[in-house]
């Protein structure tokens, strides 16, 4: 996959099937670590990604126009809360997940958040590890089950801007 055949853009409704699609993707190889519940809450359909787009920012990357990786946000009080983050398998190794959690930071940085936050699975090993890389550390925080999967929080602080008062 060449970079210069990517496009990072913010996600529509008409996204949602194509979205929903590469969440189920990106998971269906952990489905059994997953309660069928779990499994079901981190793979929405595509009613309930058109929820999620209104809930808060949702991005999509293209690789020649085929929709290959999301991600979505939602605000926390001075935090931003990431899920839905998916990369189908065939465009992994690509760096897609950094340039998803770049953009995020960015925008959030531009929007004065303090903390950016997550939670994953203990199975996702990969993920965990493109977290850790990118300054995210587990946190004692809750929720500690997804219908019964076990996940945790990752947490990033984030630098906030000193403005001159004077």
């Amino acid at each position: 996959m060449k970079p210069e055949t990517l496009q990072l853009r913010t996600a529509v409704p008409d996204d949602a099937s194509a979205i929903a699609s590469v969440l189920y993707e990106s998971f269906i190889e952990y489905k059994s670590s997953y309660t069928l519940e779990g499994f079901a809450a981190t793979t929405p359909g595509p009613d309930e990604v058109k929820r999620r787009i209104v809930e808060g920012p949702m991005w999509v990357v293209l690789s020649d126009q085929v929709l290959v990786g999301t991600v979505s946000v939602v605000s926390k009080e001075k935090s931003l809360y990431i899920r839905g983050m998916a990369v189908i398998p065939k465009a992994r190794g690509q760096k897609l997940g950094e340039l998803l959690l770049a953009h995020i930071e960015n925008f959030a940085a531009a929007r004065g958040f303090q903390r950016l936050f997550l939670s994953t699975t203990p199975f996702l090993t990969g993920a965990i590890r493109l977290y850790e890389r990118f300054g995210f550390q587990r946190t004692a925080d809750g929720p500690h089950d997804l219908f019964g999967t076990p996940i945790f929080t990752m947490a990033k602080t984030l630098e906030v801007p000193v403005t001159d008062s004077a």
